[in-house]
């Protein structure tokens, strides 16, 4: 449990220096908005391009553990996503809130933590992992979010809308590019290089500042949705994975417990950064990471044990 707590308490202690800026005046009243603008403008996408564009086929080239980490987080996403529209939610906010369900930290928490536990050989499935999950669930999210925000009467239009919506999203045409750029084989320059890694390095303290910001916020919150989202992130999410990866496709020890420990982590601040991007509600959401955060204390530790 000393190891998942260390993991941890960078993040706990970011969220909580936005929290106490926030309340004690130093941060303004837009600030989690404003830093949330600077994230989603810059910051991410820098991070999104380099990830593709220095990603080579060789290193990510898993079928097995990329399909089990691929079908069982879009499963968690689908069947998240119905019941949330199901029960009255938009649809807008009902992908908000399935991406919650099924987005875990790899990048900040996984990487780290696999490597830890499985040595160097861990390192690998983390990055496939982060890989699926920034872009391939992130822009299957997004996509969803700009068709439920269309209210044209003609679908010929609506479509047109979504299409261009997309196009003008840096978090889609971010990895696109970076894909680009990885098939034409190019180096990046060392100097645009340096300038992408600082913007990228930001991502995360940023996204977790405006989130604690956020959370300073006194206003109420729907406890209920946020506590049931955490119990799909936290349990429902690894149990799918560990299922697939121990029973489907029989994967090697070490990437069926790579699959089960990546997905078992917490919500990442993907999520909130969405939700505060298209204006829509965000309390359900800062809480979701910040309990599923606290209780992986918990669950982590479980699964370190077994594992």
């Amino acid at each position: 449990m000393s190891n998942v707590v260390n993991v941890l308490l960078p993040i706990f202690g970011l969220i909580l220096a936005g929290f106490v800026c926030r309340r004690t005046g130093c941060l303004g009243e837009y600030a989690a908005t404003e830093l949330n603008r600077f994230v989603v403008w810059l910051c991410l996408p820098a991070l999104l391009f380099t990830a593709t564009a220095t990603a080579s086929l060789e290193e990510i080239w898993h079928p097995g553990f990329v399909a089990v980490v691929t079908i069982g987080t879009l499963v968690v996403f689908a069947i998240t996503l119905v019941v949330r529209w199901m029960g009255k939610r938009s649809l807008s906010d009902a992908s908000i809130d399935a991406l919650s369900a099924s987005y875990a930290n790899t990048g900040y928490i996984g990487i780290p933590l696999c490597i830890l536990v499985l040595g160097d050989e861990g390192l690998t499935p983390a990055l496939i992992a982060t890989l699926i999950v920034v872009c391939v669930l992130f822009s299957i999210a997004i996509v969803f979010v700009e068709v439920g925000l269309q209210n044209e009467g003609s679908a010929s239009k609506a479509f047109r809308k979504v299409v261009m919506s997309l196009a003008k999203n840096p978090l889609v045409v971010s990895p696109v590019l970076g894909g680009l750029w990885a098939v034409s084989g190019l180096e990046i320059p060392t100097s645009a290089g340096r300038f992408l890694d600082m913007l990228g390095a930001a991502t995360t303290p940023c996204a977790l500042i405006s989130l604690g910001a956020f959370l300073a916020k006194k206003e109420k919150a729907k406890e209920g949705g946020a506590v049931s989202l955490v119990g799909i992130k936290l349990v429902i999410h690894p149990l799918v994975v560990w299922g697939l990866a121990s029973y489907v496709f029989m994967l090697p020890p070490l990437w069926a417990k790579a699959a089960l420990l990546l997905c078992a982590l917490p919500t990442g601040t993907g999520p909130f950064m969405l939700s505060e991007f298209y204006g829509r509600e965000a309390s359900v959401v800062a809480r979701s990471i910040l309990w599923s955060t606290v209780g992986s204390i918990v669950t982590l530790s479980i699964v370190l044990l077994w594992i």
